[in-house]
């Protein structure tokens, strides 16, 4: 019996010593001495944060120690919020909601979120009011009173929506205001349910793209004095244009525009995180989206406002000659 307890000790000990090893082999993954899992959340199947977060999680995985999954989400202000309570390592993000998040405003009021950085911003987020022609909907102002998807609360959608609505003199209560994602939204559209949506995505947009085979779609543009004004109050905001010929669309488009960026824990050891910036940006050739080419070291630190480059990413940028 002796020694039936004392194999069975032995054998509980050495399983102990097995774990604690593991356990010590995953901490040295954190720290950048080992092979590292990390979720890269990205947002909705019909936006451009999921299929370009495939294209840039391969990229990070063939070339680093760092084993990237990514995920769906409720993109930007989900994506931050996940990071705040460890979740995930890496995040897609508009710039305007990541300032929001570390300064505590908006959807973030009172509770600023301390433990992220940034990688970098990547590429124009065109804030685009989808609709078709049969809608009768030919400016913001015509909104009023019609079904227009905003976006789900506190998204980014939804704050660019409410702040654009703003700006034309005219509330969400002016709306009849739906909570759609952007495949419910086009979706909704196709179905006659709603009668527009606004959708803040790199263009092509999937769900419009989507949309705009079977549909003369519509993209509502802003007036040069709208865009100013917007400008002028909410500095994160650009210019921007869509291309005649994008879902169709016969005439360019004035409209506006936030940056995408790569928000990651502030956690993550400066070594990797360096590994995977290198990575992204010496291997923009493999990524095929359209927004690929918008992808460069020159354009990496634009709109990043107040929140800190990740020490990773700031000694590759300086190693290319940009600092913020």
């Amino acid at each position: 019996m002796k020694k039936l307890y004392s194999g069975f000790l032995s054998v509980s000990i050495l399983m102990l010593i097995g774990i604690m090893t593991a356990c010590s082999g995953s901490k040295e993954g954190v720290s950048g001495g080992g092979s590292q899992n990390l979720s890269l959340l990205t947002g909705g199947t019909g936006g451009t944060y999921y299929p370009l977060g495939g294209q840039i999680g391969n990229i990070i995985s063939d070339n680093t120690k760092a084993n990237i999954t990514p995920q769906t989400s409720g993109a930007s202000a989900e994506n931050m919020e996940t990071l705040r309570v460890g979740e995930a390592e890496i995040a897609f993000s508009q710039t305007d909601i990541g300032a929001y998040a570390i300064e505590g405003k908006e959807m973030f009021e009172g509770k600023p979120i301390d433990n992220i950085q940034a990688i970098s911003s990547l590429y124009p987020e065109t804030v685009q009011l989808v609709t078709t022609a049969k809608s009768g909907i030919k400016s913001v102002s015509d909104l009023k009173g019609k079904k227009v998807s905003v976006g789900a609360p506190g998204s980014g959608a939804y704050i660019n929506a409410m702040q654009i609505l703003e700006i034309h003199g005219l509330s969400d209560k002016d709306i009849k205001a739906q909570n759609l994602s952007f495949d419910e939204s086009t979706d909704g559209i196709q179905a006659g349910n709603i009668d527009a949506a606004f959708i803040t995505a790199g263009t092509p947009t999937g769900a419009v793209e989507a949309l705009s085979v079977q549909n003369d779609i519509i993209i509502i543009p802003m007036a040069d004095d709208k865009v100013q004004a917007l400008v002028d109050k909410y500095p994160y905001y650009a210019e921007d244009t869509i291309p005649s010929g994008t879902y169709k669309i016969k005439s360019d488009i004035k409209t506006v525009a936030v940056k995408a960026m790569l928000v990651v824990s502030k956690d993550l050891n400066e070594e990797l995180v360096y590994e995977m910036t290198k990575a992204i940006y010496e291997n923009t050739d493999k990524i095929t989206h359209a927004k690929g080419k918008f992808i460069t070291p020159e354009t990496a630190l634009e709109g990043l406002g107040d929140m800190e480059l990740h020490p990773g990413a700031a000694k590759y940028f300086k190693e290319k000659g940009v600092t913020q």
